[in-house]
């Protein structure tokens, strides 16, 4: 039996309610220890607990005196907090769109891009020229970026092929990445993020092709966790996505939705009738989708990094947690309209932006984007019987420090499995 014991630590969140969500008036609530001690035990959470005065707890502290070999870690004085979990992502992609960051700044907007042939089409474009090693590369690499910057579990769509086979492709890239990578991955299958180039004007005969052969494809091959649909202004309608949700559902697919994100799409009312895990982007968000969402157990997932990258309006995020609904908070890595998959980052901005508390940012990014994914049960907070992904920090006063320092690199070591990770 194999643990590991944190010592020394100056600042422990944890897990004392075991509660797979936190809605309203709960997301302010965060336990903090104070010079405490952790202990893993074969790569899950065991106990933890205050060392009061004495610098060095020992095994023997805990409920129970763990057996086997123990490892130690001097935390150094730094905070323990859980990992973060990101529930929304398209970090498998080809290469960047840095030219189209200039067409933003002169002043074209999403949808004028994508008109153009640029967006979502273009990075189609692109994939299809790379092989899977060659996307399975470039992923990997973005992969390791987050780790490092804490993040424990992930979701991976795909939406970059556009096509049988590339749509296909990036899935397999990604199962690879599940098979290879330290942390824990969910792949998504989004074939309806916009209508491949090749059946422009005919979207009607693009929803039939996703339906009778996309997804009994992955179905058969077992490739996906979930389904996702751009449901939004100038991509599919509420009725479209539909069809495509109740498909998915038949090869065991869970609904996630993209939605209200360039309007008030009707994304949301599709997202509940269907029993999403989550409905993302709500930047377009009205007060009728929170009474719907009310009603529900979707969660609502904010991405703020796209917001603050594309210059539009933040999801009401306050009107979401003042309703008494969960929240979740995402970064969307993706090369078009978020090029950047740094969760402290995003905290920041939901504090910055969307008026969270510091502590409704952490559980956001944490238990509740692990409920986005279906994985609360087993990760997104320390608590006892979790998988042990979590980070040790600098010495700092406070959470509120972390989303405070918003480019300050804190994160001093990463341990997922209850194992260091080492970067490659």
């Amino acid at each position: 039996m194999e643990n590991l014991l944190i010592k020394n630590i100056g600042l422990l969140v944890v897990d004392d309610h075991g509660k797979e969500r936190l809605c309203g008036s709960e997301m302010s609530r965060l336990t903090c220890i104070e010079n405490a001690w952790l202990l893993v035990e074969d790569g899950r959470f065991k106990d933890w607990g205050s060392s009061s005065n004495t610098p060095c707890p020992t095994p023997h502290d805990a409920t129970q005196a763990p057996q086997g070999s123990t490892e130690e870690v001097d935390a150094q004085g730094g905070a323990v907090l859980p990992s973060f979990c990101d529930p929304h992502t398209h970090l498998v992609y080809a290469d960047s769109r840095e030219e189209e960051f200039v067409d933003k700044i002169r002043g074209l907007s999403y949808e004028e891009i994508a008109k153009r042939g640029g967006g979502i089409l273009n990075s189609a474009d692109r994939l299809h020229e790379l092989t899977e090693e060659q996307l399975y590369q470039q992923a990997m690499a973005r992969v390791w970026e987050i780790v490092a910057k804490g993040t424990g579990a992930v979701e991976i769509k795909s939406g970059y092929g556009l096509n049988t086979q590339d749509e296909l492709k990036m899935l397999r890239v990604i199962r690879r990445i599940k098979e290879t990578a330290p942390l824990k991955v969910m792949a998504t299958f989004l074939g309806a993020h916009a209508v491949g180039r090749a059946y422009s004007g005919r979207q009607s005969e693009y929803v039939d092709l996703v339906i009778r052969e996309m997804i009994p494809e992955v179905g058969r091959q077992g490739l996906a966790d979930f389904i996702d649909v751009f449901c939004d202004k100038g991509f599919f309608t509420p009725e479209e996505t539909a069809r495509m949700l109740e498909a998915g559902q038949k090869w065991g697919l869970r609904a996630k939705i993209h939605g209200q994100e360039l309007a008030d799409s009707g994304g949301v009312e599709v997202a509940v009738r269907h029993h999403a895990l989550s409905v993302d982007h709500l930047e377009s968000m009205t007060q009728r989708d929170i009474s719907l969402l009310a009603n529900s157990n979707t969660m609502p997932t904010a991405l703020p990094g796209t917001s603050f990258f594309l210059n539009m309006p933040f999801a009401p995020a306050r009107k979401i947690i003042e309703a008494g609904l969960p929240l979740a908070i995402a970064s969307d890595y993706n090369p078009g309209s978020t090029p950047s998959g740094d969760m402290k980052f995003v905290l920041s901005l939901a504090c910055i932006k969307m008026r969270l508390l510091p502590q409704e940012a952490l559980n956001a990014g944490t238990l509740n984007a692990a409920a986005a994914m279906g994985l609360s049960h087993d990760y997104g907070s320390i608590g006892r019987g979790k998988v042990a992904n979590f980070f040790i920090t600098q010495p700092i006063r406070g959470i509120a420090f972390l989303p405070y320092a918003y480019t300050t690199p804190l994160i001093r070591q990463v341990f997922l499995q209850g194992k260091a990770v080492q970067q490659p």
